[in-house]
């Protein structure tokens, strides 16, 4: 196996201010969120998928949406990315689902503003009208590492400072 990646937890200072960018957590304490935070881990040798642990207890009925900040930032090798998925087992009983159907994190995302500080937007999309219940430090998501290539005419030059959207050419 090719190590190409490391995870590393964002600092306090950054995970307060995407704590509080991600609206109300009645009943939790930012601090002790930070300090329960796990690195992401595979179960077995055999597990492609690397487990995000929930940095605190998450309770979403069906229809409810919650924004996660999990703490965490990863340093991947050029040419590699991390996809990013709801765990198959919440997603086979509750449907629950990335709001942006697979999370992908590129390699530069590290070095943003942010430190690189990972977020996930989740629903709970139940036909059956089921809560959700994701105690603290149980895994919701997972990431997987993938190569990839690039064209032999590709001029790609820009600079990433930021998450959402700040790859895309803007034309105003």
């Amino acid at each position: 196996m090719k190590r190409i990646a490391k995870f590393e937890k964002v600092s306090p200072e950054q995970f307060k201010v995407g704590f509080a960018s991600c609206g109300e957590h009645p009943n939790v304490n930012a601090d002790e969120a930070y300090n329960s935070i796990k690195l992401p881990s595979r179960a077995t040798r055999g597990s492609a998928g690397y487990d995000f642990y929930a940095p605190f207890d998450i309770e979403l009925a069906a229809g409810a949406t919650i924004k996660v900040p999990t703490g965490i930032r990863v340093k991947i090798d050029d040419g590699w990315f991390l996809s990013l998925y709801p765990r198959s087992g919440l997603g086979f009983k509750f449907r629950l689902q990335l709001d942006n159907t697979v999370g992908i994190i590129d390699s530069d995302y590290y070095n943003s503003d942010n430190e690189g500080h990972i977020f996930a937007k989740i629903t709970n999309d139940s036909k059956d009208e089921k809560t959700v219940n994701i105690p603290a430090g149980t895994g919701f998501m997972q990431g997987i590492f993938t190569e990839f290539g690039i064209t032999f005419n590709d001029e790609a030059d820009g600079v990433r400072n930021g998450g959402f959207g700040s790859t895309t050419n803007k034309t105003e």
